[in-house]
């Protein structure tokens, strides 16, 4: 692997950290991305880290530059500010596959536990398929057809969506394509604390719909998308008529905070057969339960297929324990959704449908 950042203190401790693990080879080191370049030609790393605040050129417009022609995994690494965030944001959308944020405090500890992050999604970004990211830009989503009046039948659903590595992507092209009058979206995506708010705002200006950060007694509405805070797993309860979404922070659950299980079991036990879930790209098997949970308590349930995915883990998981009712690929996701609120009586046609087939295959 390559480890790119200006700074040579940083370079040294991202490459000895790195070195730790026995399955990690750094393979060189740059200082910026014009030296990067010719190191990736001459030394074909499996995997870059990415420092995004650099002079000459920032990392974005080296990514953008950089995976059209080479693609790589690459797993960035940024300071937790503002200009950092968005810069950090703007490298997932040109093709980075996860992130990870350098310590502000209490540094000592900090870096150990960012070097043990690092070291486990280097290992993740290895075996990332990063011609997904290609297939998935070349085309715009289209805004997908749906009858108002299916909308308006609609009012009491909601959809639920868990993401992981290159999800930002995949939720990016889902949400563009649904109408302003959808049914209430609530989305884990696995993100660190201070980033959510900030791809909230981003798919807020790009949307139809009103996307928003989730707190505490936010309403599920009609129009409305709520993704979890990066350090708040997110539940749905129902309150009289109502659903509202409670955030509050916990231990980690299938290793994350926010979780997808958590988000997906409170769906299953409040919403039942009034959801629809939807599992995108990601590592490990967060969800998969959760999702298998929602199934049987009556909701429809997509996967993405594992051409269009970044990693295929999570998806995979979930359809091998049977929570999956269609494996599909990307840019077929939002239609299919649509295509779900509009049936009727799709709950009893479906009694007799072995739960390990997916009657859609991607």
């Amino acid at each position: 692997m390559l480890v790119v950042d200006d700074s040579a203190l940083v370079r040294d401790i991202l490459s000895l950290g790195l070195s730790k693990d026995p399955e990690i080879e750094v393979v060189g080191v740059a200082s910026d991305p014009y030296v990067a370049r010719d190191k990736i030609i001459k030394l074909k790393p499996d995997v870059l880290t990415l420092d995004i605040e650099m002079p000459r050129m920032d990392g974005v417009e080296f990514l953008r530059r950089l995976m059209p022609q080479h693609p790589l995994p690459v797993v960035v690494v940024s300071a937790l500010t503002k200009k950092g965030g968005a810069l950090t944001l703007a490298a997932l959308e040109a093709g980075a596959v996860d992130v990870v944020t350098k310590p502000g405090i209490d540094i000592a500890r900090g870096l150990n536990a960012m070097l043990g992050e690092l070291r486990a999604k280097v290992k993740i970004a290895a075996a990332t398929n990063v011609s997904a990211w290609r297939v998935n830009r070349q085309s715009s989503p289209e805004p997908v057809k749906v009858s108002s009046k299916a909308l308006a039948e609609s009012t009491d659903k909601v959809i639920a969506i868990g993401a992981s590595t290159g999800g930002t992507e995949a939720i990016r092209r889902i949400l563009r394509a649904f109408p302003p009058t959808m049914p209430g979206i609530v989305i884990v995506q696995h993100m660190p604390p201070g980033f959510t708010r900030q791809f909230a705002a981003n798919l807020n200006e790009i949307c139809a719909m009103e996307v928003m950060e989730a707190k505490t007694g936010d309403r599920v509405l009609s129009g409305r998308v709520l993704i979890a805070p990066g350090d708040r797993h997110m539940r749905v309860r129902r309150s009289g008529g109502i659903y509202l979404v409670e955030c509050e922070p916990g231990e980690k659950v299938c290793g994350h905070c926010p979780s997808v299980e958590v988000l997906f079991q409170s769906v299953a036990k409040h919403v039942g057969p009034n959801a629809i879930g939807v599992m995108l790209t990601g590592m490990g098997t967060d969800g998969a339960d959760g999702m298998l949970a929602m199934r049987q308590a009556g909701a429809r349930t997509i996967a993405q297929d594992e051409a269009t995915s970044v990693v295929f883990g999570m998806p995979k998981a979930a359809y091998e324990r049977g929570g999956v009712e269609y494996v599909l690929p990307l840019q077929e996701i939002p239609e299919a959704i649509c295509e779900l609120l509009a049936e009727k009586g799709s709950n009893s046609r479906r009694e007799n449908q072995s739960a390990r087939t997916p009657v859609r295959n991607g």
